[in-house]
Order: C-alpha cells, then sequence, then structure tokens
C-alpha cells in the first residue's frame, strides 16, 4: 500500500501572519481544495471543550478552517455530540451554552454551531460498519450523517483511559451519539438511582424492550434485567441524571469499537482531518480542568487519512522531551517508576492506545505508513 501523506507545519510565525492564516495554507496544501463544496453541507467536527477547562482549540482555528470551506462554495457547520456523562454538554441546551461560554458562536467562528444527536442525545441513525468486529452497526449523531462531507478538527492530548486523544476518538467516540458512547464504553445495563429519580416516566417511553418497570408504590423507576438490551436510549431521555451505565469495556474493546464507529462516519463521503498538538494536557478536554502541558507545542498536522495522522502525531510526541512540573514529570521522578518508553503511557499506566491504531488498520480505516511533508 502507498504511504499516506502527513502535511505538517510548526507553530513559528513571521511578522504580519497569524496561526489561523498559517493553518489555511497547511489544509490547502494538504489538498482540501480537491474537494468539490460547492453549496454541499460540511460538517466540522470538533470539541468545544468542558467548563473549567482551558485546553482545548481556541475557536479562532475553527473559524479558519471554516473561512476555506466558505470560500471553497460550502456551507460549513460545527458539530459535536451530547456526552455520556453529567456535566456540561450533555443535551444540547446545555452543550450550546457551553460552547458559547467557551468562545464558539456563529459571529466568532464565521458559521452556524450545531449539537449532532439532537436536544436530548437520541437524534441518531444507525450506520453500517464495513467488516467491522464490534460493531455492526453504529449509532451516529444524524446532523453529522446528513452533511455531504465530513472534516474533523481535533486537539490531540492525552487520555486517561486511551492514551491519547486524536482524531480517530474525535471522530469515533464524538461522533456517537449519547446510546452511541454508551456502545463504545459499556457491556452492561443500566442502574437507576432511586435518590435522583422524580418518577416523571419519560425514560420509559423511550424504552423498545420493556426493560423499564415503575413501582407504583415507591414511584420509582427500575430496570428489568432480562428484558433491557442495554441499548442505552433511557439515557438521553432522563433528565435528572439518575441512569447510569458503569463503562465496563476493556480498553483493547473500547479502542476496536472507536475505531470502528470512525470508520462508519467517514465511509463514503469525502473526508479531510486536521489535528493540533498543542496545549497537550495529560487528560481528556471533557474534564473540568485541564493540567499543566506534559509535552511542548509542536505543531499543526493534516491528512484525507486519519489513521496516518494519529501515527504521524503520535510519532512527533515521542520524538519530544517531557515537560517538567507535568503529571509525565512527576510519574518519571516517582518512586518505583517503571518506564515504559512512551510518553502516553507513563503519563497514564493504565492507558492503551496501540490496539486502536492496529485495528483501525485491520479494518481499513487508513494506512500507518506515511509520508511527513513540511510547509512552511
Amino acid at each position: 500500500m502507498e504511504k499516506s501523506k502527513v502535511y505538517y507545519t510548526d507553530f513559528r510565525t513571521k511578522l504580519g501572519e497569524g496561526l489561523p492564516t498559517k493553518l489555511k495554507r497547511l489544509i490547502r496544501k494538504a489538498g482540501i481544495e480537491d474537494i468539490d463544496m460547492d453549496q454541499k453541507f460540511v460538517a466540522i467536527k470538533m470539541h468545544f471543550g468542558e467548563l473549567g477547562n482551558l485546553g482545548f482549540l481556541r475557536p479562532n482555528y475553527a473559524k479558519a478552517v471554516a473561512d476555506v470551506v466558505k470560500e471553497m462554495g460550502g456551507l460549513p457547520f460545527l458539530t459535536d455530540c451530547n456526552t455520556l456523562y453529567p456535566g456540561s454538554r450533555k443535551n444540547a441546551l446545555e452543550h450550546l451554552q457551553c460552547a458559547w461560554e467557551n468562545g464558539f458562536t456563529p459571529l466568532t467562528v464565521g458559521c452556524p454551531v450545531l449539537i449532532g444527536d439532537g436536544l436530548k442525545g437520541t437524534d441518531d441513525i444507525d450506520v453500517p460498519v464495513e467488516g467491522g468486529e464490534y460493531i455492526t452497526s453504529a449509532k451516529i449523531g444524524r446532523a453529522v450523517m446528513d452533511a455531504d462531507i465530513f472534516i474533523s478538527l481535533t486537539h490531540f492530548k492525552g487520555h486517561e483511559m486511551t492514551g491519547f486523544g486524536g482524531a480517530i476518538k474525535n471522530i469515533g467516540m464524538g461522533c456517537g451519539s449519547r446510546a452511541g458512547k454508551k456502545e463504545q464504553h459499556s457491556n452492561g445495563k443500566p442502574s437507576i438511582d432511586p435518590e435522583a429519580c422524580r418518577g416523571c416516566r419519560l425514560c420509559q417511553h423511550e424504552c423498545a424492550n420493556n426493560g423499564l418497570e415503575f413501582n407504583e408504590e415507591t414511584k420509582k423507576m427500575t430496570v428489568n434485567t432480562d428484558n433491557c438490551v442495554g441499548c442505552g436510549r433511557c439515557l438521553g431521555a432522563c433528565n435528572f441524571d439518575a441512569i447510569a451505565f458503569v463503562n465496563d469495556a476493556a480498553t483493547k474493546e473500547l479502542n476496536c469499537r472507536m475505531a470502528e464507529y470512525t470508520k462508519a462516519v467517514i465511509d463514503g463521503r469525502p473526508n479531510f482531518h486536521i489535528s493540533l498538538i498543542v496545549d497537550v494536557s495529560p487528560n481528556c478536554d471533557c474534564h473540568a480542568e485541564n493540567d499543566a502541558p506534559i509535552l511542548p507545542n509542536i505543531g499543526m498536522f493534516a491528512s484525507f487519512d486519519p489513521l496516518a495522522l494519529d501515527q504521524a502525531c503520535v510519532d512527533a510526541c515521542l520524538k519530544c522531551d517531557p515537560l517538567p512540573n507535568s503529571q509525565l514529570s512527576d510519574r518519571m521522578h516517582s518512586e518505583g517508576f517503571c518506564d515504559h518508553h512512551d510518553h502516553f503511557e507513563n503519563t497514564t499506566p493504565d492507558s492503551e492506545y496501540k490496539t486502536c491504531l492496529d485495528h483501525a488498520a485491520k479494518i481499513g480505516l487508513g494506512n500507518r505508513d506515511y509520508e511527513l511533508i513540511f510547509v512552511k
């Protein structure tokens, strides 16, 4: 197989030219203008950051991408899907408010901001996964799949479970509806907190398998584990965070399911991918905080191949020296430290990412062999 091309530029700028301009030049050099965008809906998938987190990508980068799309005649919108966990982004109202507070508005990014799986995270579509071993049909946010063209704009950073959060995670986990995220994270069935349950029965209307039963005496909802299929539809219906799933999928399974969800999102339509290695926090942007960066700012990368892009970003990170006064340097100087010879596994020893890259290559998501092309 021919090597995939990954284009790269650093964060150095010259007088009179800012980083957004440099990003525009990078993605043009990488071939984004080869895509016919004339009057096409273009989804730009990114993470708007949890409230309290300041490590997410600045809106200026999103505007740069949206501007290029509009110059090509496209109709861009920024999008992300609702989260599985309680937080600032578990429904579209809170999610949009969070995005606005973090600076993502139509005025600042130059295009609309849409939540991909709707108000409660239940507006999804089943998308077949060709060659899937863990997932036969992925639950993807409908607005994401309605787009004619898909672009991912990723903040490349560490992650407490998957080692790093790159393009595959941004796409696969990020584009899954709440039920889709549950399918990737969990093998189990829900539990209901009786203290939090209000007895409103809204969740029961979403259950197609008689998996929920209402207790008339306690006025609380309960789970019928014999009927429940673990689909996760009830999650989006509960406004009171009374329903939860245990994240019991092993990291290997999570990685493989994430790769298969990514394949479902991009198969069959033009797609393009951008990753910025900047503010490399040890944990996901889903946290309500961001710790000090573990690695220096490296650069901006772009490719038509999300797997090659992730591999190139990993390789670039592993060539750098850790930053002092970070979670990574603390681990490396702790008593009994075991060197994994890998910055991400050294930062979070229980994390693992290699199975994700291996499985992505196996199912034909992309190519781990790449040619790195520097853009000045």
